[in-house]
């Protein structure tokens, strides 16, 4: 062979394996800050792992809302229509964070509670995000499935 032809080959060789590699970091990367969005119902069934982070989607359940005096720990429950799921937070919640209000968390399970890491609440009276209303709307579909709290929660 050539010694100019095969020069050219170990270039265009070098070339395909840096772009494979440099593809597989990019997935790697992209897998690794993935969250999926699931609702209080999906929780409880044992659809996500308990260390995988993940957000949980739905509405402030009413009444629940409650701050530790002197520190910026929140707790309140998110829910779906179907199930409850407790939520710990400490941080400054959005200033449109309110209960009957929809809302994203982004956290992990510790426990049976969910400690969120970010919060984010919904921007205006008529909307929710679409991921959460869809998810919603699939829990209430299912009529095959009995309501369901976390432990130590009721569904009112």
């Amino acid at each position: 062979m050539n010694p100019v032809r095969r020069r050219r080959l170990l270039w265009i060789l070098a070339l395909v394996a840096a772009a494979g590699l440099a593809t597989t970091l990019v997935a790697f990367a992209l897998q690794r800050n993935m969250t999926y969005l699931y609702t209080p119902s999906e929780v409880l069934r044992g659809e996500t792992g308990q260390q995988a982070r993940f957000r949980l989607g739905g509405m402030v359940a009413a009444g629940s809302f409650e701050r530790t005096p002197g520190s910026l720990e929140a707790r309140f429950k998110v829910s779906d229509g179907d199930a409850l799921m407790p939520v710990v937070y400490n941080g400054i919640l959005p200033d449109l964070f309110r209960e009957k209000q929809a809302v994203i968390a982004t956290g992990r399970m510790e426990g049976d509670r969910f400690v969120a890491e970010e919060v984010l609440a919904k921007h205006d009276e008529a909307y929710m995000p679409k991921e959460v209303a869809d998810k919603m709307g699939m829990a209430h579909k299912r009529h095959d499935v009995e309501p369901v709290a976390a432990p130590g929660a009721s569904l009112n």
